[in-house]
């Protein structure tokens, strides 16, 4: 059996079908070679588009610019001693993340009835590797906002952490709530049956999660139940991590501990969760 886009991308994919012995060394390096062949491959679609990343630039560049900069003056909103721009750029970095990896199941859908699913699952790749490769490329999908909030945070003066271990914090943060957004999304994905109800489903998923967060103001602004919602929230998680590490005198609110420890264990249970459902996309 030939795996999808096998003759367009040789020496990515027929990897997958190295045979490994019961050596349990071999059979990890087999599960982390497939996971990272089925990452590389659907990362690379993003080479095919670059126009995507000029569009993925416009939401943050608008709350920033706008909502931010005019929010800046009315200090209304409590952050800690930091300026409200200091204290919102995190919080964008997440919700453009969220926002490309909440829909990232449109394309589950599109392979299911372009017969691509049906390939990968005849193929010898672990339910489980497919389904984290997946949520790996998104979070490397995600890169390009990083760059993207960085140069908009430099240009409207935002006092930005450089230090070698707070960027690469930022990073994996960043590689996590795609992950576990991604995989989330997938999930969606496996349960219906269309992409207009998919595109439905995640519209009104995104703005709840958005706003019953700390992205935009701190927690202790909220009413008792949205604070609930908040600390069940994983994108509370991602923003309190990524202001900790990317903003000079950001502070955690949770504890980075914490923080990546929801992050890691929620995004572990989805793939998970996400290996047994991903065969239902072709039922």
């Amino acid at each position: 059996m030939r795996l999808p886009e096998e003759d367009a991308h040789p020496g990515v994919l027929p990897e997958l079908a190295v045979s490994v012995s019961s050596n349990p060394f071999s059979l990890i390096a087999s599960f982390v070679r497939k996971t990272l062949a089925i990452t590389e491959l659907e990362a690379r679609k993003l080479s095919h588009d670059f126009s995507e990343l000029i569009t993925r630039a416009i939401q943050p560049a608008l709350w920033l610019l706008l909502f931010g900069t005019v929010l800046s003056r009315a200090r209304v909103i409590p952050t800690g001693g930091l300026p409200y721009l200091d204290f919102l750029a995190p919080g964008i970095l997440a919700q453009s993340v969220l926002f490309v990896s909440i829909f990232y199941g449109v394309a589950i859908i599109w392979e299911r009835d372009l017969g691509i699913t049906s390939k990968f699952l005849v193929s010898p790749v672990p339910r489980s590797a497919l389904v984290l490769g997946k949520a790996l490329s998104a979070g490397l999908r995600s890169i390009p906002q990083i760059v993207i909030i960085y140069g908009l945070s430099l240009l409207l003066g935002v006092d930005l952490k450089w230090s070698p271990v707070g960027l690469a914090g930022v990073l994996i943060t960043t590689i996590l709530g795609a992950a576990w957004f991604s995989t989330f999304s997938l999930i969606i994905a496996s349960l219906v049956k269309t992409r207009e109800r998919f595109m439905g489903i995640g519209q009104v998923l995104t703005m709840p999660l958005f706003f019953a967060s700390n992205a935009i103001y701190p927690i202790s602004m909220m009413p008792d139940w949205l604070r609930i919602a908040s600390r069940i929230n994983p994108l509370s998680y991602e923003v309190d991590a990524l202001r900790t590490l990317m903003i000079e005198n950001g502070s955690s609110g949770f504890g980075l501990t914490t923080d990546f420890a929801v992050l890691s264990i929620s995004a572990l249970v989805l793939v998970v969760v996400g290996a047994r459902l991903y065969p239902r996309v072709v039922l």
